[in-house]
């Protein structure tokens, strides 16, 4: 996030800046110049759903994690993608975005709604693992039950490793005292191994409970593009066929 936007946010917490003309916003957080560079940012922030921008009743301020008195639609914090850079953001202040969704999407989850956040999936490492019915896929988003820090055997759960969050299913090895990290893929990943004595380098940030699906604009695309390489390679049987379709 850029720094004039982090600036911006801090300001929300304390001061109503809606009567506020933008230079004077401008002072408040140190920046000079045009006051068109803090509209800027102020669109931004209201782009990524941070902050509510209502110009019929002159109000700037910034979304909370919750539910929408007004819409009644339910904001769920996106703290960053997963499998993706530093793990720096299991915290309010690097909330991306929030994910807004109806009551009846989380449904028995809306009774956890507090401990409950976001993270984008990114790349192919989970692409077969089922979390009710639905596969977590490149760009999808899944949502993450921060206080289940005791995973049952087979759980998909989010984890810090080195510095970087992870989507993966994890299994107990009681006889050797470790835990295995395991990727469920098309493509050959190697599993993370946790001896018990090193837990103090690996985070349990919570338990994979919902995975939102993006919506597919390509998978038609993409399917003819596939039926083309099948045409290409000639005769073969259904389960060559089955593979090189799943792939």
């Amino acid at each position: 996030m850029h720094p004039i936007q982090e600036k911006i946010l801090r300001l929300l917490e304390t001061q109503d800046v809606s009567n506020l003309a933008l230079r004077k916003i401008a002072v408040k957080i140190g920046e000079t110049g045009s006051p068109q560079k803090i509209k800027h940012h102020l669109n931004q922030l209201a782009q990524k759903g941070l902050i509510r921008i209502d110009k019929k009743n002159n109000k700037i301020e910034k979304i909370k994690a919750g539910v929408n008195k007004e819409g009644g639609l339910i904001s769920l914090p996106i703290y960053g993608s997963a499998n993706c850079g530093e793990a720096t953001f299991f915290a309010d202040d690097h909330v991306e975005g929030y994910l807004k969704v109806s009551e009846h999407v989380l449904g028995d989850l809306i009774n956890k709604l507090k401990h409950l956040f976001v993270l984008r999936a990114v790349g192919p490492s989970m692409n077969r693992a089922d979390v009710s019915g639905n596969m977590i896929e490149d760009g999808d988003y899944v949502i993450v039950y921060k206080e289940d820090l005791i995973p049952n055997d087979g759980d998909c759960v989010v984890s810090v490793i080195d510095g970087v969050a992870n989507i993966k299913k994890i299994y107990v090895d009681n006889k050797n005292q470790q835990f295995i990290l395991v990727s469920e893929s098309n493509q050959d990943f190697p599993p993370i191994y946790v001896h018990r004595d090193d837990l103090d380098s690996y985070l349990m940030a919570g338990k994979v409970v919902k995975v939102m699906k993006q919506p597919d604009e390509l998978a038609a695309f993409r399917d003819a593009g596939a039926l083309d390489t099948l045409k290409a390679l000639g005769p073969m049987s259904k389960e060559e066929h089955d593979y090189y379709m799943n792939l």
